[in-house]
Order: C-alpha cells, then structure tokens, then sequence
C-alpha cells in the first residue's frame, strides 16, 4: 500500500501535465490594436511559445510570450491561457502615442497575456481573444493596458 500512493500520485500528476492540444502550430492574423502577424508552436503538454510582429503608429513592434494553456469550462477545444514574455518596437516620433517630434523611438518592455481560442474540428482554424497588457521599461516608459485582439490561426 504504500508503494500505491507515490505510483497514483505520480500517475496524476503525469495525467495532469500531458494536456494534449488540438494543434501544433497555428499561424496567423491578429487585429486590436496593433494589427499584424502571430504564429504559436506547443513545446509539448499545455506550454506554448508565441510571437507576434505588429504594427502600429507608424512603426512596428515584436513580441515573445512563454504560455500557458488549460481547458476552459469543461468545453472540448475551448482554451484558455497565461504568459508572460517581453517585446522590442521601433516607431517614428511624429506618430508614437501623443509625441509629436522628429525623435525615433526605440523600447523595450515585459509584457502579460491572458486569453481564451477555440480550435474547430472541422476546419484547421482557430479563433482567439486576448487581453495583452504591456510595460516599456527602456526608450520609453508606462504601463499600457490595452493590447487587446483577436487571432485567427491555420493550426497544424
């Protein structure tokens, strides 16, 4: 017996731990308030690293998240997730926010995501909500909370 509870304890928590995804790769558009380009790769169980390169007052920005995903509500393919991750953006001043000079701007920052997708059975397409809060910490500085979207994916 006592070698049973370490084996059903160890046996759980593998169980837990294998999520399997419905995708491997999913690559795609994402529209908020950056619009651009996202694609997501699972590194095995619920863990995903996703990167998105977008656009937005006359520069561009790119992203890297370290993700987490879990079911949600008990729906099959219904997803939610969690990361964190950091970004790099380079804009022109006459355009950055409320700047208006001839300085370009280059910032570097910590970001969070928290998000819900839904990967169809039928077609290889996924579509997902995210709230994505950010804080540039170097050529610029604050707290912004609206990086908001939604991505539609081709999963494979």
């Amino acid at each position: 017996m006592k070698k049973l509870l370490p084996i059903l304890l160890v046996t759980l928590f593998l169980g837990l731990n294998s999520y399997a995804q419905d995708y491997n790769t999913g690559i795609g558009l994402r529209g908020g308030w950056g619009t651009g380009l996202t694609i997501k790769h699972f590194l095995g169980g619920n863990k995903a690293v996703e990167g998105i390169f977008d656009s937005q007052w006359h520069g561009f920005r790119v992203t890297g998240l370290y993700e987490i995903h879990n079911q949600a509500f008990g729906v099959d393919r219904l997803n939610w997730y969690y990361g964190v991750g950091a970004h790099i953006g380079f804009w022109d001043g006459d355009h950055y926010r409320d700047y208006n000079n001839d300085r370009n701007y280059t910032v570097i920052g910590v970001d969070g995501i928290l998000g819900l997708e839904y990967n169809f059975k039928e077609i290889p397409f996924n579509i997902g909500i995210d709230w994505k809060p950010m804080i540039d910490l170097g050529g610029s500085s604050g707290f912004y909370g609206d990086g908001g979207a939604i991505s539609i994916r081709y999963i494979f």
